[in-house]
């Protein structure tokens, strides 16, 4: 699967990590480290689209990363790279996967998998998850779960431990009862162009709001997001400092690559 692209949203003001995509890791900026990822996955095109030209400076280098300067004044990711989308001329049909700014470690074979639910399902849209792997990370709010029905469409995506264990829970919340597997879901996303500019203009839905998860507004308004199971293992994004030393400590394990 390489007849894809991949858009990566890099914003520089980020409220927990000022200059998020600037902050080195392995002495480079993050946004390399994510844009190298994408061209690792066979992406036909790469562009990374951002507000503050400092990102668009530090990206200058890597010649097949392209640059679109998108308004400052979007809400959200979506809406950044459906600008990017207009700049770049995109036919509708194009399928276009959304990575993170903020996921260095993005494995090539994950950002395909997600290109590839998209073209293989009947969904207008497509994205990962991963198997929960303990009782600490369900409960946290911060992890995202989803549940999926029998045609590998997201049910619903919450901040909550879902799906509840009715009586492993009752019993304790410390470990993970048996027989049955939850999902964390992977913030990376796949869409056809044209399903991109009609996703942004959809106005927020209630869930949207009261999770803080701008896929709810997609299923809200009463259209399929395909789950994929990511074939490598997805590490967590860069959201704090904390998350950032991390990422480091990882990256020296991984022998600076």
């Amino acid at each position: 699967m390489n007849d894809f692209v991949v858009a990566i949203p890099a914003r520089y003001a980020a409220s927990r990590l000022p200059g998020k995509p600037l902050r080195l890791l392995g002495g480079v900026p993050l946004v390399l480290h994510v844009a190298h990822r994408a061209l690792q996955a066979g992406a036909r095109e790469v562009w990374v689209a951002t507000d503050d030209t400092r990102i668009a400076d530090a990206l200058a280098g890597l010649g097949e990363v392209k640059v679109a300067m998108t308004a400052s004044s979007h809400a959200s990711g979506t809406d950044r790279l459906a600008e990017c989308a207009r700049i770049a001329g995109w036919a509708d049909d194009t399928v276009v996967v959304n990575l993170q700014g903020d996921e260095p470690f993005a494995p090539a074979a994950g950002i395909r998998a997600v290109a590839q639910a998209l073209v293989e399902g009947d969904a207008p849209m497509s994205t990962l998850a991963t198997a929960v792997e303990d009782a600490h990370t369900l409960f946290d709010p911060n992890v995202v779960k989803l549940v999926r029905n029998v045609r590998n469409e997201a049910m619903y995506f919450s901040r909550a431990p879902i799906s509840w264990h009715r009586d492993g829970f009752a019993r304790s919340r410390e470990v993970l009862p048996d027989g049955h597997r939850w999902l964390r879901h992977i913030g990376i996303y796949g869409y056809r162009a044209g399903f991109l500019q009609q996703f942004a203009a959809m106005p927020p839905g209630q869930l949207e709001q009261v999770e803080a998860l701008e896929q709810l507004r997609v299923l809200e308004a009463g259209h399929a997001i395909s789950v994929a199971i990511s074939p490598e293992a997805f590490p967590p994004g860069i959201d704090t400092p904390e998350d950032l030393e991390r990422a480091e400590a990882r990256l020296q394990a991984m022998g600076g690559r």
